[in-house]
This record gives C-alpha cells, sequence and structure tokens, in this order.
C-alpha cells in the first residue's frame, strides 16, 4: 500500500511532460478531490481483481481434488459372479443382468451363471421373464479382495387363469352329430390305389432310372463276386446239366408261365 502525500504533490504545480509524470496546472483542491477519487476506484477495482483471481484458484483446487477423488474411485473395480434360481431354486438360464450405474451388462449362460466387473455402490438389475426384477448393490469387499459372488432369488410373477375350452359348436351334442355325419374325401385314398395297380408299376418301373442306393449295391455285389472267384474259373450255368434239368422240370409242371 502507497502513502500519498500532499505536499509532494502541489509543491511542484508545474511539472514538464519531460520528466515523466502527468502535466499539471494550476490545480486546485476541487481538482485534487477528484484525482484522489479516481486514484481510490482505480485501488478497490485491484483489490477486487485480486479477490477474484483467489478464489478462482481455490475453486480449481477444490475441483481438481474433487476429479481426482472421483478417479480413484472410478479404479476401485469389484468382480461380480453369481448364479440366479427361482422359488424353486432351480437356474434360470439366459437372465439380464444390468448395470444401472454405468449402462452396461451381460446376459446369463445355460446355467444362469453371470460375471460382471462393477464398482461400489453400483446397483445392479435382475430381470427375466414371467419374475419379478429384482435390484441389488454392491458392497464394499473385504479388505484385500476384489471378488464377490452371490445367488439371486428371482420370485415368480405369472398369473394363472382358470382354463377355457374353445369349441367351434355351441354345444357336445352338436359337435357329436357334426363329426358323425363328417363326409371323408377319398380322393386321396383312390389315388392311393391307382398308384398301387401293376400297370401303373410297371410303367414306373419301365421310365425310372435307378437310383444312387441300387447303383451302389450292384456295383458291391460285383466286386464281391470278383474277389469270391479270385484264382479260378467262375461257374457258367449255360453249360450246367442240373440247372437245364430244373429248367425242363418247371416247364413241364407248368411253373412258368408267359405273361401277354
Amino acid at each position: 500500500m502507497f502513502k500519498f502525500k500532499w505536499e509532494e504533490f502541489f509543491s511542484h504545480p508545474k511539472q514538464t511532460e519531460s520528466s515523466g509524470h502527468l502535466f499539471l496546472k494550476n490545480v486546485n483542491k476541487n481538482q485534487s478531490s477528484i484525482y484522489y477519487n479516481d486514484i481510490c476506484g482505480m485501488t478497490n477495482n485491484y483489490l477486487f481483481f485480486f479477490s477474484v483471481l483467489i478464489l478462482s484458484v481455490f475453486n480449481t483446487s477444490s475441483f481438481a481434488q474433487e476429479v481426482n477423488t472421483r478417479h480413484k474411485d472410478s479404479l476401485h473395480y469389484v468382480q461380480l459372479t453369481g448364479i440366479v434360481v427361482n422359488d424353486s431354486l432351480q437356474r434360470l438360464p439366459y437372465t439380464a443382468v444390468y448395470d444401472k450405474s454405468t449402462t452396461r451388462g451381460v446376459i446369463c449362460d445355460y446355467f444362469g451363471y453371470f460375471a460382471l466387473v462393477v464398482h461400489p455402490g453400483d446397483t445392479i438389475q435382475f430381470s427375466f421373464i414371467g419374475f419379478k426384477k429384482k435390484s441389488f448393490i454392491v458392497p464394499e469387499p473385504e479388505a484385500g479382495s476384489n471378488d464377490l459372488s452371490i445367488v439371486t432369488l428371482l420370485e415368480s410373477d405369472t398369473i394363472m387363469s382358470a382354463p377355457v375350452n374353445v369349441y367351434p359348436w355351441p354345444s357336445r351334442e352338436q359337435f357329436a352329430d357334426a363329426f358323425i355325419n363328417l363326409e371323408i374325401d377319398n380322393d386321396a385314398i383312390n389315388r392311393a390305389k391307382e398308384r398301387m395297380s401293376p400297370q401303373e408299376m410297371a410303367f414306373v418301373y419301365g421310365v425310372m432310372g435307378t437310383d444312387a442306393n441300387l447303383a451302389y449295391k450292384a456295383q458291391s455285389q460285383h466286386y464281391l463276386n470278383q474277389v469270391y472267384y479270385r484264382g479260378q474259373q467262375a461257374p457258367n450255368n449255360l453249360f450246367n446239366p442240373v440247372s437245364w434239368g430244373n429248367f425242363l422240370k418247371s416247364l413241364n409242371n407248368g411253373d412258368l408261365k408267359i405273361v401277354h
């Protein structure tokens, strides 16, 4: 704080501009009071600016400390694991596990097991169709441990209504009468019988080629015959007298018939 000396100020009423000071000429007391008020006003402005600067520094330091505290708390993670069961202690597969604090979540597996990284104080919500939603607040884990395992029990929220039987007929008597007098369409049965006739089966046999199954069986049988008669001559029934005798006998008995 400087000290303003009026004697020195008014002792040199005529100062030149070259002296580096203000140029004052014929300064009276009224003008001096005006200059004094201006100087006091400038001093108050400086004090106000200095106070605002100090408050800004304190607010910035407190905000930085709060941010550091939040950042430190955010680094405290908890590995939350568990299973979800119903009233009968049966596991509920594919239950939705949602962290309302971080807007993240997971889905339980087939055995109702889940695993989620959370923070202490987070609110975890469990939801499953047909059951009431349940919330869980993550507590602080034990000292020296970041793991937490829980078992969540969901209450059934299903309302069972009375059974209702819907019939297209107003009464049982009308239903019985309609069932007895029902006319069954025989077109499908008639078509099946026509397909099973000898003429139709012979036509299908003539136009239908062999399928892959029959071709495989024929090839396999041919290969087995080659292996069976390997190193010797395969028999030929064309020159077998026993086969000719059986043929003539069947012909005399009428076992062989020519189909026209």
